[in-house]
Order: C-alpha cells, then sequence, then structure tokens
C-alpha cells in the first residue's frame, strides 16, 4: 500500500529511479500473478525498474500482454523456482533458483530490495544466509500492517522467531517504530509490548525487562507500555511488539474471525427475504467495510533486520494484492528505513550494554554477599 510519507527526510527522492529485484516465480499464482501485479505497480511508482528472476521463456510469453509491466521490467534467467512445500535447507541448497538469485542481487546491490510471494520459510533462511542481519540485529523479524479501529497497527514478531528474550523485543520494538514511520508515514509511533495484562507486574520476566529498558530509552516517550490482546484491534498503539509464536496466533485468530464474522453475514442476509431487502439496505455500509478490511490491503510483510529491503507477499494473493506488497517495498525504500533503523539502533546499543553491565555487577555483589 502507497501511504503517506515519513517526515523523515528520505534516502530516495521520489523521482529517482531505483531497482527492486522480484521473484517472477513465486506464489500460487505463478509469473502471470506476478506480473500483473507488477503492471499495476507501474501506474503507481513511474520511477520503479524491476529486475524479474524466473523462467525467461516463460516469463516472456506473459510480459507482452502486460505492456506496462514489460516498460519497467528486465527479465533475468533462473533454472529453478522453490516449490512452497520446500524445506528452508533444501531451498539453500538450491544454487539458481529465482528466489536466490534475487536475494544475490539485493546483497550485491544490483537492487534495493526484493519482493517475493515464495515459500516463507526459504525465504527466511535464504535472506538471513545471503542478504545477512543487520549489525547490532541478533534475530530479524517478520513485520506486518492490519487493520484497527483507529487506522493501521504494526505487528512484529509474526512468527520468524518462536521464542524471544528480551534484548529480541527490544530490537523488534526498534525496528518496528522505524517501519511505521516509512510505511504508515507516522511522525512518533506509540509502541506496545503484548502482555497477558497491563499492570506492570504482568507477564515474565523477559516482557518486565524489556519493557525497563525501553522505558529508558531513546524512545521512552512513545512507549505505552503492556497492552492486552484486545488492544491490537482498538487502535491503542500503532506498533504491537511481541515473540513470534503469540503474533502468529494473534495474527490467525484475527484473520479467523474475520472470515467467521463474513460468512455470519451471509448467513443472515440469505436466510430471509427480509434478510436480503436489508442487505439492499445496507449494502453501500458493507461495500465500505470490505474495502477496508481487504486482506490484499494489508498485504506485504517485511523481514525487517537485514542488510536490505526484503517483502515477503502472501503465496494466496492476486495482482491486486501482490501490487501491495511492492507498494510496501517502493515507501521502505524510498523513506529509508534501513538507514533510520541504524541509526536508531546506536544510540539502543550503548544503553542496554550499560544496563546488562550495571545487572551483571549486581548480581556478582548479590553472590559475593551470599
Amino acid at each position: 500500500m502507497s501511504l503517506s510519507s515519513s517526515p523523515e527526510a528520505s534516502s530516495v527522492p521520489e523521482q529517482e529511479i531505483f531497482t527492486l529485484a522480484v521473484d517472477g516465480m513465486g506464489g500460487d499464482g505463478g509469473p502471470e500473478m506476478v506480473i500483473a501485479g507488477l503492471q499495476i505497480a507501474a501506474d503507481r511508482h513511474p520511477g520503479i525498474k524491476i529486475l524479474l528472476l524466473g523462467d525467461s521463456a516463460r516469463l516472456g510469453e506473459i510480459l507482452p500482454r502486460y505492456p506496462k509491466a514489460a516498460s519497467i521490467c528486465t527479465v533475468r534467467h533462473t533454472q529453478a523456482a522453490v516449490p512452497m512445500d520446500m524445506k528452508p535447507t533444501a531451498a539453500l541448497r538450491l544454487r539458481d533458483s529465482s528466489m536466490r538469485v534475487a536475494m544475490e542481487v539485493v546483497s550485491r546491490k544490483e537492487a534495493q530490495g526484493v519482493v517475493s510471494a515464495g515459500n516463507s520459510g526459504a525465504m527466511l533462511a535464504l535472506a538471513k544466509v545471503i542478504v545477512r542481519t543487520m549489525p547490532g540485529i541478533s534475530r530479524p523479524a517478520m513485520a506486518a500492517i492490519s487493520p484497527t479501529r483507529k487506522g493501521d497497527v504494526v505487528m512484529l514478531d509474526l512468527g520468524a522467531n518462536v521464542t524471544c528474550d528480551w534484548r529480541n523485543l527490544v530490537e523488534f520494538a526498534v525496528m518496528g517504530e522505524a517501519f511505521a514511520k516509512s510505511v504508515l508515514g507516522l511522525p512518533a509511533p506509540t509502541i506496545g509490548l503484548l502482555n497477558v495484562g497491563a499492570e506492570e507486574l504482568k507477564g515474565d520476566e523477559k516482557l518486565r525487562h524489556a519493557a525497563d529498558v525501553l522505558r529508558d530509552s531513546p524512545l521512552a516517550s512513545q512507549f505505552h507500555g503492556f497492552i492486552e490482546g484486545d488492544d491490537i484491534t482498538a487502535g491503542t498503539t500503532d506498533v504491537v511488539v511481541t515473540d513470534g509464536f503469540t503474533g502468529n496466533v494473534a495474527l490467525k485468530t484475527g484473520e479467523g474471525v474475520l472470515r467467521m464474522a463474513s460468512s455470519l453475514f451471509r448467513q443472515v442476509f440469505q436466510s430471509s427475504f427480509a434478510g436480503r431487502v436489508a442487505y439492499l439496505l445496507v449494502r453501500p455500509a458493507l461495500h465500505r467495510m470490505r474495502e477496508w478490511l481487504d486482506p490484499r490491503r494489508y498485504n506485504g510483510a517485511v523481514f525487517v533486520g537485514l542488510n536490505g529491503v526484503v517483502v515477503k507477499s502472501h503465496g494466496g494473493t492476486d495482482a491486486v494484492g501482490f501490487a501491495a506488497a511492492v507498494d510496501v517495498a517502493v515507501d521502505m525504500v524510498r523513506h529509508g528505513f534501513n538507514d533510520s533503523m541504524k541509526s536508531r539502533l546506536s544510540r539502543m546499543e550503548s544503553l542496554t550494554v550499560r544496563r546488562t553491565d550495571a545487572n551483571a555487577s549486581v548480581e556478582t555483589e548479590v553472590v559475593t554477599a551470599l
């Protein structure tokens, strides 16, 4: 989604030409869906150039049907594609896949970012090995945007790290804040740590320690504190930070609730003549709600914490959804997401080191006293 510009200075001016590497073979819809999405993206981003990786014969057959996509694409042939069910270890051994070559292109700075609708596990493994984790980040996280009653919220981690320590959560807060600035255009995004209660004594030690660090950090004025599950859709904060296990469960639960609500609406309006009449009366409002909650608007999860922009499109999306994933990559490049995060991390690093040293000193004194 192409959202409002960040107030921070962009590292790439609006009209400057830059390149994204796109995995042309990823996703359930394959090359047809990807190229149809690039046709939409070409209209939205006149300065964009696409290095399209995949089977040149298949891509060459499709591109002439999408002239706007063809005008921004340069095709680079690759021998293989990563299947959706391939294990990450096997994907790492596949040397000439479209997904791997896309990562290598970003690693060599031939492109500023990569977009793929392919296998999530393989994509994360390849990104960590080839694009590599940014200095100061112990683990990359998966971040995405979701709707709330007040607007949009950034959530991370959504499954890249099932278990996390306090340091990971602090890093996620830093990355989430930079992401919200770059993609949502918020000048000072508020941050919440997802917990079983809002009280300071709730949660385990890692959550309480992460909260203490954030309260003493340069993000202190933006740190809301602990939030609960219902705060996500309420829009209590602009960024929701949690471990990958909890975040993925929350995400899938929310998706399930939306599908259930949609199914119940259909049953109510189709169950009787009065229901069908009622549907005609409320149809414009339901249409607006459907547009607002359309998952394609929010397509494009980002592996944050890497030395490059890496955007994961949902594998089952269509052209509109894939174009939204491209929008996210464009926003992150144009608004200098990685540079912003490096600057914030340099300040956070000294703080966490000082706290760790102080805690170690206290622990040593306690042990000596005992």
